[in-house]
């Protein structure tokens, strides 16, 4: 199995965990948060679409990752619906895919540009922060469903 083949397996699973662990919250749940304050779930969800785009636009390009934080955080408050949000983590999810599997294990193999984010590591390395990160707002969100008296379903399979 090449490294792309690995990477786009990673991140299916991460797309797939994502989805399952959160499929119980609807868009009547859009802007449900734990406290006031806090992202709304849609906001969640956006800003879990926005670190993939985030991870694979700063792994390939020579400047490296775009630290302009209020920037990000600005377009995923922008998100109010549940729906949108999903759409964008679907486009983002299927975009990365996409290209990680045009690339050569020396392209991925390539180091990631210097700095505070993962800098001199493999580009390849963002595949495991993306899974990470997914997982860690996966969890809040299943936090948020709790809140709202939902059982959130096991993310590994359909037990």
């Amino acid at each position: 199995m090449s490294l792309a083949q690995q990477a786009v397996a990673e991140l299916s699973a991460a797309h797939e965990f994502f989805n399952r662990s959160t499929r119980n919250l609807t868009e009547a749940h859009s802007s449900v948060m734990p406290a006031e304050g806090m992202m709304t779930a849609a906001q969640q969800v956006a800003h879990a679409a926005h670190a993939v785009e985030w991870f694979m636009e700063g792994a390939f390009r020579p400047e490296g990752f775009d630290l302009d934080f209020e920037k990000h955080a600005a377009a995923c408050q922008a998100c109010t619906s549940l729906a949108e949000a999903r759409d964008w983590f679907e486009r983002a999810m299927a975009a990365a895919k996409q290209r990680v599997a045009t690339l050569t294990d020396a392209e991925l193999l390539a180091p990631l540009p210097e700095g505070p984010v993962i800098g001199g590591l493999p580009r390849i390395a963002i595949f495991g922060s993306i899974t990470d990160h997914t997982a860690h707002h996966r969890g809040a969100l299943t936090v948020y469903a709790r809140l709202q008296g939902i059982v959130p379903p096991m993310p590994y399979g359909d037990m």
